[in-house]
């Protein structure tokens, strides 16, 4: 089976990928978004990110800081699956609001059930974990440099919406803000007023 698992990895992110793009169609037209400049910042860092995990690379980043067969090839794929599934949970909440780039729709609405719920950035959470999974499963250093990308990208892109949404939503937004985080559902102690 561990011969397998880099073929079961490609294949739940090929699954993942298909869902996405369909899913992509429909959604609501966009009213204001930020500029190929800006969305450049954050696609072209992604975009590497996932080149490092499927494209050739040079030997060294092929490396492995894991051993073959280890128990946390074994704990990756729990992490990719839960991972992913948690975008797709995510991603229908979001229905006809979701944008690939920083954007507000016509019509925006505030979602805040769900996943969002529990962090205010679902997808980027999920995703991560799902980078994670991989890395854990597949244990390259290409792995892990992806991941750095990654979250780098999804850190900037986070900056870049929450201005946006608090530009659209100034009240509600500092209220979700101050109630539910960012990327990790951590239990949070309730503020007291005063």
């Amino acid at each position: 089976m561990h011969a397998a698992l880099p073929t079961l990895v490609a294949g739940l992110w090929v699954l993942w990928g298909a869902f996405w793009l369909i899913s992509a169609w429909g959604t609501k037209p966009v009213l204001r978004g930020e500029g190929r400049l800006a969305s450049l910042l954050h696609i072209g860092p992604a975009a590497l990110a996932a080149w490092l995990l499927i494209g050739p690379v040079p030997a060294w980043l092929d490396g492995r800081f894991l051993p073959p067969g280890s128990w946390f090839a074994w704990l990756g794929l729990p992490l990719l699956v839960g991972g992913l599934g948690w975008t797709v949970w995510a991603r229908r909440w979001l229905g006809r609001e979701w944008s690939g780039r920083v954007t507000l729709k016509q019509d925006h609405v505030l979602i805040q059930g769900g996943p969002y719920r529990f962090t205010r950035h679902p997808i980027y959470s999920g995703i991560l974990a799902g980078f994670a999974g991989t890395v854990l499963a597949l244990g390259v250093w290409r792995g892990l440099a992806a991941l750095v990308l990654l979250a780098g990208a999804f850190l900037r892109k986070i900056v870049a919406e929450e201005r946006l949404l608090a530009t659209r939503f100034p009240d509600q937004y500092a209220r979700y803000r101050a109630a539910v985080p960012k990327l990790l559902a951590w239990p949070r102690r309730r503020r007291h007023p005063g």
